[in-house]
């Protein structure tokens, strides 16, 4: 089952310096049918103007990713991290204990794009931490990359998280085809972040997302240049170290 949420489907939310989707409740924004998928808690489209951003706020117990589409973002956090993050580049943080940080638009002329993912730690009261790694365009060119996966269980090349969920990002070319294999007991969650494609034949288009299960396999076609990302996840996690079900 593909279940496609078309982007004006989406929680739009606006201010004087951000422009935001939701596609889970988060904020002022809160809806029962959708507050997690999987463990995956929140998944937000930002767009923040120049000179502006996140003040210094608190996480806990929480995976977080954050992947930059356009422009550049300016990152501080408690634990004496000070960097920039550039498109094409992920940033993970385990949130644990709790620890604060800032996200800023480094520009002061041009917005910044970026998608921030939260993802439920499978263990309560880890020691907080971060990490950020750069992948080329051509390392994810026509092919789905693993930037993302389970800490000790990962992929060598690609981060690790406290949670039994895989990210992938991928550029189609016009015409260009992928696949996926969804092996039982979970699920896959793809959000178009710049282009369109078809999903076992199920068309989406820039911003569209689609919740996928009971699908063994998934072909994703490139309808023209594309951007996507794909997480997949389990049915049943481990929540802050207490079994736990998708929505």
């Amino acid at each position: 089952m593909i279940k496609i949420t078309k982007e004006n489907q989406h929680y739009k939310g606006e201010s004087e310096w951000l422009e935001t989707y939701h596609h889970f409740s988060f904020a002022e924004y809160f809806d029962p049918s959708k507050v997690n998928f999987g463990p995956l808690r929140v998944f937000n489209d930002d767009v923040i103007k120049p000179g502006t951003g996140f003040d210094f706020h608190q996480h806990q117990d929480m995976e977080i990713v954050t992947y930059v589409i356009d422009g550049t973002l300016e990152h501080k956090d408690s634990l004496g991290n000070h960097g920039l993050i550039q498109p094409g580049e992920i940033q993970r943080m385990s949130a644990g204990t709790g620890v604060f940080h800032s996200e800023f638009n480094h520009s002061d002329t041009k917005p910044l794009r970026l998608l921030q993912m939260w993802v439920f730690s499978d263990t309560k009261g880890l020691k907080p931490s971060w990490e950020q790694k750069q992948y080329s365009k051509d390392d994810r060119t026509n092919n789905l990359l693993q930037v993302i996966g389970q800490k000790d269980a990962s992929k060598q090349d690609s981060l690790g998280i406290h949670q039994d969920a895989s990210f992938y990002v991928s550029n189609l070319r016009t015409g260009s085809e992928i696949q996926h294999n969804i092996i039982k007991g979970r699920i896959a969650y793809l959000f178009v972040i710049e282009g369109k494609v078809s999903v076992n034949g199920k068309t989406l288009d820039t911003r569209d997302a689609a919740k996928i299960q009971d699908e063994s396999k998934i072909s994703i076609q490139g309808q023209k240049e594309s951007e996507i990302i794909l997480i997949d996840l389990p049915v049943q996690f481990k929540k802050n170290s207490m079994p736990a079900e998708a929505a």
